[in-house]
């Protein structure tokens, strides 16, 4: 599996935030959070909406990688918050963001892992597929938390 030691490479810098994208922690790690719930300029989510459905579906993701149980999520009840959050829960999400996307980090750098086999419970998606999606959905939704973030000063 050496000819895949590039991929994993260029999937481990997209997955850590460097490149193009902003890394997670230091974009968040000092977002005001007593304006986690504000909305702000017309958004559609609040900070805290967003940290936590990034949240809930990087850790769906990461379940579907490795559990041959897995049970599909609803969409779109089930990956968005019900509920307000607080500071302290502001903090424990973005702990769990951080802590799974380094098992996903983990696991694309396990040579024993073949990123194009197809995932057997799936239907096609393999490990690759889904690092990608994880990297693409995080950027995309902490895009939105940084403009946010400069808009509320």
């Amino acid at each position: 599996m050496n000819e895949e030691k590039p991929i994993r490479d260029h999937l481990l810098e997209l997955l850590e935030g460097r490149s193009a994208h902003i890394a997670i922690e230091p974009a968040l790690k000092d977002f005001p959070a007593v304006k986690i719930t504000e909305n702000v300029g017309g958004s559609p989510h609040t900070a805290w909406q967003l940290l936590e459905h990034i949240r809930i579906a990087q850790w769906d993701i990461l379940d579907f990688c490795r559990n041959e149980n897995y049970k599909e999520m609803k969409w779109p009840d089930d990956y968005w918050p019900k509920k307000s959050g607080t500071p302290d829960q502001w903090h424990d999400s973005l702990r769990q963001v951080l802590s799974e996307l380094q098992e996903m980090r983990d696991l694309v750098a396990d040579e024993s892992v073949d990123l194009f086999a197809k995932i057997p419970w799936g239907s096609g998606q393999t490990i690759l597929r889904e690092a990608l999606l994880i990297a693409d959905h995080n950027a995309y939704h902490l895009g939105q938390i940084v403009l946010i973030k400069k808009m509320l000063g």
